[in-house]
């Protein structure tokens, strides 16, 4: 099967790079494919798991919150806001961070501050993505 470079970056670092087949990103319309020889495109992207297809067939997952996919003809570049690797996230941390969020989210002062409500809406996706990428077999065919 084809494959591509995929490169995630963010303002920080090089997050990734690797060839891969294919990749599911979260755009903000939807789930968005990209296999090798994709047209040309830029979509932005929602906070959500990067699922990436590896050339051996393995696939994994890496959170990317936030950003933009590029494909280009024979690469692909995620400019992400923030992007983690599964082992570089702290379950712990990012459950503590969702239940800071949920309570955050419940307590009835919230609605009263869009902005705070948005924030709070935002850490908990985050933290949601954290966790999902690191109890998702980050190892399966």
């Amino acid at each position: 099967m084809s494959t591509f470079l995929l490169e995630i970056v963010t303002p920080e670092r090089l997050v990734y790079s690797g060839e891969v087949t294919n990749i599911i990103a979260k755009s903000i319309e939807g789930d968005m494919g990209v296999l090798a020889g994709h047209i040309a495109t830029v979509a932005p992207l929602q906070i959500g798991a990067l699922t990436v297809k590896h050339a051996d067939g393995k696939r994994s997952h890496i959170a990317v919150h936030g950003g933009f996919l590029e494909v280009r003809r024979e690469k692909v570049v995620v400019l992400a806001e923030s992007a983690e690797l599964p082992e570089a996230i702290d379950v712990e941390r990012a459950r503590a961070a969702r239940e800071r969020a949920q309570l955050r989210l419940e307590s009835g002062k919230m609605h009263q501050d869009e902005v705070d409500h948005r924030r709070a809406e935002l850490a908990l996706k985050r933290a949601m993505t954290r966790i999902d990428v690191t109890t998702t077999d980050n190892v399966s065919k």
